[in-house]
């Protein structure tokens, strides 16, 4: 399919090697407190939104949630971008699993509205395949664009299949404080359906 923009997704360790590729737009996504990353130095000319917030689904102590003001300003910066092909956007969090894969899955739902979840989520895991979209982030744009029900049912198929490949993420994110998301990949599928 024709993507109405290149798109990159990575994580930090990852973004030198991006550095001549000819990115016009970053959305990049840091825990509050870390420190910006050098790599931008070595980047073109370019427009950049950064967000600050941690990977969590919930309420954590000592930690920033996901708000609806984060998602809000993620896909105003998404309508400021041309649509052309010779823009390239790349997003990018820590390890370029979690948050900016939904953030970018939001992007594309926006960007290409007659464009199915799955879908969606099919060219996110096309660019990035180790993805682990954040749960939070996609309930509050999916209620802000209104695709809720459509894009849940899309991450919960993301998440089963990851599991299904690597069984052992189902205690690693439930350690993490994202059981919800292990139990979305758990339901029956007759379930997801009915909720959309």
């Amino acid at each position: 399919m024709r993507l109405p923009f290149r798109i990159t997704v990575c994580g930090i360790e990852e973004l030198a090697g991006h550095c001549d590729s000819g990115v016009s737009h970053v959305l990049s996504i840091l825990d509050p407190g870390h420190p910006e990353p050098s790599a931008f130095g070595t980047f073109g000319e370019h427009v950049r939104l950064e967000l600050r917030f941690n990977d969590i689904i919930d309420e954590t102590h000592g930690m920033l949630l996901p708000s609806q003001m984060h998602v809000e300003q993620l896909l105003a910066f998404g309508r400021t971008l041309p649509a052309e092909q010779d823009a390239h956007l790349l997003v990018h969090c820590h390890a370029g699993i979690s948050r900016s894969s939904a953030s970018m899955a939001l992007l594309l739902a926006q960007a290409v509205p007659e464009l199915p979840a799955a879908q969606v989520f099919a060219e996110v895991l096309r660019i990035r395949p180790e993805i682990w979209p954040n749960l939070r982030i996609l309930e509050i744009g999916g209620a802000t664009l209104p695709r809720g029900g459509e894009l849940i049912s899309a991450a919960a198929a993301v998440y089963r299949r990851q599991l299904a490949r690597r069984p052992e993420l189902a205690e690693l994110y439930r350690g993490y404080g994202r059981g919800r998301e292990v139990q979305l990949a758990e339901r029956p599928h007759m379930t997801e359906a009915k909720s959309c």
